[in-house]
């Protein structure tokens, strides 16, 4: 009968073993300060959920709340591509404006030979037409009365004050 001829080979050391691992990343937190905050934050639990709690129960708190919810719910509405060009239109507008703003005093009036050529303008009048749509839904969004934003987002009225 044939032998079994067992061999054990170690696999050499390629890195560090989790141990040393981990004394590493202990270290490393403990050099950054992440140990010491970590610890002032749990020794002053009591007192950090006290000044949460304070903090949360003002007004102004609840209503920088409700208003970060509205500005989610509005964004979550608007679909990225949509909003990239919106974000963008805005910069070059403002950046066109920069550029053409003068620098101290009005620049001239047309005078009516130059407005009369305006009305005639047809890509001032394209370029002009979806501010002026803008400009009237801006103005009928605001004439809706709303009692509660979320009652009014979701279609269903909520409880409570």
């Amino acid at each position: 009968m044939a032998e079994r001829i067992s061999h054990d080979v170690t696999p050499p050391k390629i890195g560090q073993d989790a141990h040393e691992e981990l004394e590493q990343l202990l270290q490393t937190l403990h050099e950054h300060g992440v140990l010491r905050l970590a610890n002032d934050v749990v020794g002053a639990n009591t007192k950090i959920a006290s000044v949460v709690v304070d903090g949360l129960g003002k007004d102004s708190t609840l209503n920088a709340l409700q208003n970060l919810a509205v500005l989610g719910m509005m964004l979550a509405e608007i679909p990225p591509e949509r909003f990239y060009r919106l974000t963008f239109a805005v910069k070059e507008a403002l950046d066109c404006i920069g550029q053409h703003h003068p620098a101290e005093g009005g620049g001239d009036a047309p005078g009516v030979s130059g407005a009369y050529r305006m009305l005639n303008d047809d890509e001032l009048w394209r370029s002009i037409s979806p501010l002026v749509a803008g400009l009237k839904a801006f103005a009928e969004r605001l004439d809706k009365p709303v009692d509660k934003p979320v009652s009014d987002y979701y279609g269903k009225p909520t409880s409570g004050p």
